[in-house]
């Protein structure tokens, strides 16, 4: 099996599961217009639970109650490609965090992200 390895950016965006930007769900529109930009991917994680400063603690003790839970959206790519989203990032989260940093990928098996992204 062959493997590469890069370095690309990771922009992580930490949200609440109801937060809302122009109507929509914020991590449903990042994930849009990350399809939309043509970026490699994301991946969207449900936390079990969250505390943010002056915030009360959501917990998924008894998840069909709770539904404000955080969500994290984490993208890799190249740094051009992170930049094209950053913009409506900033403009649609108004609470939470982001974050983007450096990150190795080490990509086994078909490298059509690498080709394509970096």
């Amino acid at each position: 099996m062959s493997k590469i390895a890069v370095y690309c950016e990771r922009l992580r965006i930490y949200v609440g599961e109801r937060d809302k930007y122009q109507g929509k769900i914020v991590y449903k529109y990042i994930m849009e217009k990350a399809k939309e930009l043509d970026l490699a991917g994301y991946s969207v994680f449900r936390g079990v639970a969250g505390f943010a400063h002056g915030e009360r603690m959501q917990t998924n003790i008894i998840a069909d109650v709770i539904t404000d839970l955080p969500i994290v959206i984490e993208i890799i790519d190249n740094p051009e490609h992170i930049a094209k989203i950053v913009p409506f990032v900033n403009e649609a989260v108004t609470q939470g965090l982001v974050t983007i940093d450096e990150v190795r990928v080490v990509r086994y098996g078909a490298h059509s992200f690498l080709e394509k992204h970096v």
